[in-house]
């Protein structure tokens, strides 16, 4: 049967901080991303999960091998229901980059299924294979009834992409920008199709991403929506690339029109070290580590959810104030701090590790057809008469 998708032309993408039907999550298993192929980070992920449960449904993906761990550390959220657990094969945990991206208008909800290759491809993709990756937001919409769209002609990933469910985008250069994922497209395509599929009227191009971010620059490690017109940006007193990055991020930012709280980065940097690395398996054509290699710890990797904001840890003298800053601009929520150690060791955060999916309905942005027909006139794929 033919999908309708007619209300796909006036959806938009929801602000995080926008009420949750649930979050998506993928259980940590790889060897060469995770600490003793994931077993380390497991009482963290059962820690956030805990915590995201209390105000939404999670929806974990688990092998079959480690269900009965997962069964173990919450029993209590499967047997209450706020945790949904299935078997949907992964390449590893990245839920933010490999799930649907939704959309919604009025009346429905749409689940955004773009492809993915592993921050890169063959350009400078971080592991080989990538397939169950790539085919993960798929057999997500079909396992739970999603009203699934392919977009399998772009590369995009979700953390390269913030929203203030107000028709702004933000997004960074030096992702979407990047060789290895739309060298087809030029900027201003890649812009029509920001505002296109998101219901943007705008998009904001920072520069620059976090200095090292194996990402290629995703903008949810460096500045993020707090409000409809309020950014946290990542910011360092120490002169430097990341201060000069920032600085530049800075600017686009307020001649944009938006203020700008500026959330310090961990004071001491954050490192691999000779031991951790040797409790990790790397396959062939995987990215490997180093020791000393410095991770791209940021406190902007924070999650909205419905019950609280998670916000990295890293045992930094700066996570106080970081902590502060997150629950002054989330006074309705409650703020949650909690060591995030095994999972920058993993490569990423807490919002890395997870995707919301947004009420069926919302009301704070809509665009109407009118709208979408003057977009698509201004751009010269379509022609009035």
């Amino acid at each position: 049967m033919k999908q309708d998708l007619s209300g796909l032309q006036t959806a938009y993408m929801p602000a995080e901080y926008m009420p949750h039907a649930g979050t998506i999550m993928i259980w940590p298993e790889r060897p060469g991303s995770w600490l003793d192929a994931g077993r380390a980070a497991e009482p963290v992920f059962a820690q956030v999960i805990r915590g995201i449960c209390e105000g939404e449904t999670v929806y974990l993906s688990v092998s079959k091998a480690r269900e009965p761990r997962v069964k173990e550390l919450l029993a209590a959220e499967i047997e209450a229901g706020s945790l949904k657990v299935s078997n949907i094969q992964t390449n590893d945990s990245w839920a933010r980059d490999i799930s649907p991206i939704f959309v919604v208008n009025a009346k429905d909800r749409y689940a955004l299924d773009f492809r993915f290759n592993a921050w890169g491809g063959s350009y400078n993709g971080l592991y080989r294979h990538y397939g169950k990756d790539n085919r993960f937001a798929a057999a997500f919409c079909k396992e739970y009834g999603f009203n699934r769209v392919s977009m399998q002609d772009l590369v995009l990933e979700g953390g390269s992409i913030h929203s203030n469910g107000a028709g702004l985008i933000l997004t960074t250069e030096e992702c979407l920008l990047s060789p290895g994922r739309n060298p087809e497209y030029t900027k201003e395509q890649l812009e029509f199709c920001l505002k296109l599929y998101f219901g943007a009227d705008r998009v904001i191009w920072l520069p620059y991403g976090v200095e090292g971010d194996e990402t290629d620059g995703h903008v949810d490690n460096i500045c993020s929506f707090v409000s409809k017109d309020t950014v946290v940006l990542g910011w360092t007193a120490e002169e430097g690339e990341q201060r000069r990055r920032s600085e530049a991020d800075l600017k686009v930012l307020e001649n944009a029109g938006l203020k700008v709280i500026k959330l310090p980065f961990p004071e001491r940097k954050v490192c691999f070290t000779a031991e951790e690395i040797s409790r990790l398996a790397f396959e062939k054509g995987e990215d490997t580590r180093d020791p000393g290699e410095k991770l791209a710890a940021s406190y902007a990797n924070f999650y909205v959810c419905n019950s609280c904001v998670l916000v990295p840890q890293f045992n930094d003298p700066n996570d106080a104030e970081a902590v502060q800053i997150l629950a002054d601009c989330f006074p309705d929520r409650r703020t949650v701090p909690f060591d995030s150690t095994q999972f920058i060791l993993g490569g990423g955060n807490i919002h890395c590790l997870t995707m919301q999916i947004p009420m069926r309905s919302a009301s704070l942005k809509q665009r109407s057809q009118e709208d979408l027909l003057a977009m698509l006139m201004k751009s010269g794929l379509v022609h009035a008469g």
